[in-house]
């Protein structure tokens, strides 16, 4: 038995080789071509690193916008509670 613990709260290799699968799938590189994990988790990275960027270029915009609208403090308030769920 190993010092981590029992073998049903680890991940197995096949969750992990699924996990894979599923996140080349979510970034769109579809094939016969086999690929690298660490080559997928790299790409997926650098996806998330991109989504997060235009969150960012998104927001700063949005905010752009309503500092030019007239809105009441109470629609600013409805406004920025809105953005602060997502």
């Amino acid at each position: 038995m190993s010092s981590r613990g029992s073998n049903d709260s680890r991940i197995t290799e096949d969750e992990i080789n699924d996990f894979v699968f599923k996140l080349q799938a979510l970034i769109h590189r579809s094939g016969t071509a086999r690929v690298s994990s660490s080559k997928i988790l790299k790409e997926t990275c650098s996806y998330i690193k991109r989504l997060n960027r235009e969150v960012d270029n998104l927001s700063e915009r949005l905010s752009e916008l309503m500092a030019s609208i007239d809105t009441s403090a109470v629609e600013a308030d409805i406004l920025r509670s809105l953005l602060m769920q997502h």
